[in-house]
């Protein structure tokens, strides 16, 4: 897919853009790229690279869901897309999540899988955040066991053989990106990034697709979050956390089927 730049906040940002019709911003998870959503075909879209994944630039600030949200909300503007639908994933979903409360005027409907900051939190959270921080920062330090334990953990954060292409292509890759995934995570780990008070200021319509075998971000634990956006449906995949990629066939049926009922 033909990469284009645009130039947002000083860092070289990388976005695919196809198709006719509204526009459907796609968000990635930290460590993947916009390629993510190459199998998710419904009007315009327009698959951006968070900064220092893919082909964009790196950053000077450290990767959080706020941040993130203050690039889409640039980018958006650099583009000139006042009225959007945002799709994203993980990290990619709690951007989505900042900046439709932030903007409601500005999201037509929201599709959200598997977002950080919904959680309900507590000792077991914490502990295991600060775990997930300490396993990426060997990564950085380049322990020679990380290969491996890494490979054993994206096999279980893309489980489907639908995702085998892109799980492989970030399990080689692991070096590289662990000083990002482990910003990534201790980010994860501070008060700012807890979404829920942000639920209700959320008035776009919301589908959350979430990815029913995630073992590191299950629906259970933000279920009670979730009830709280106040145009919410709720949809599970066959998938352990990125249903794009592992369940796309089905995946992009419901989005059609929910922008048809809510985002005419």
């Amino acid at each position: 897919m033909v990469k284009q730049m645009i130039r947002v906040d000083g860092i070289d940002l990388a976005y695919s853009d196809e198709g006719s019709g509204p526009p459907l911003v796609c968000l990635h998870a930290i460590g993947h790229d916009g390629s993510d959503y190459d199998s998710f075909h419904l009007s315009r879209k327009i698959a951006l690279d968070w900064p220092g994944q893919g082909a964009s630039g790196p950053d000077r600030v450290p990767p959080t869901s706020r941040r993130y949200a203050e690039l889409l909300e640039k980018f958006l503007d650099a583009l000139g897309l006042d009225q959007v639908v945002l799709v994203g994933n993980s990290i990619g979903g709690a951007a989505a999540i900042r900046y439709a409360a932030a903007h409601p005027q500005r999201v037509r409907a929201l599709v959200i899988m598997n977002p950080g900051g919904l959680d309900r939190g507590g000792r077991l959270a914490r502990f295991a955040v600060r775990l997930m921080a300490a396993f990426f920062a060997a990564g950085a330090r380049g322990r020679r066991w990380f290969a491996r334990a890494f490979a054993v953990y994206y096999r279980m954060v893309l489980r489907k053989p639908r995702a085998a292409a892109t799980r492989d292509r970030i399990i080689a890759d692991g070096y590289r990106i662990a000083p990002l995934l482990h910003q990534a995570w201790l980010g994860f780990a501070d008060a700012d990034a807890d979404l829920r008070p942000l639920a209700p200021r959320v008035t776009a319509p919301t589908l959350f697709a979430w990815a029913r075998h995630d073992r590191f971000i299950p629906y259970g634990r933000s279920r009670a979050a979730v009830g709280r956006f106040p145009r919410a449906k709720v949809q599970l995949f066959d998938a352990g956390h990125a249903p794009q990629l592992e369940t796309p066939d089905e995946l992009t049926a419901a989005v059609r089927e929910f922008l048809d009922e809510n985002a005419r």
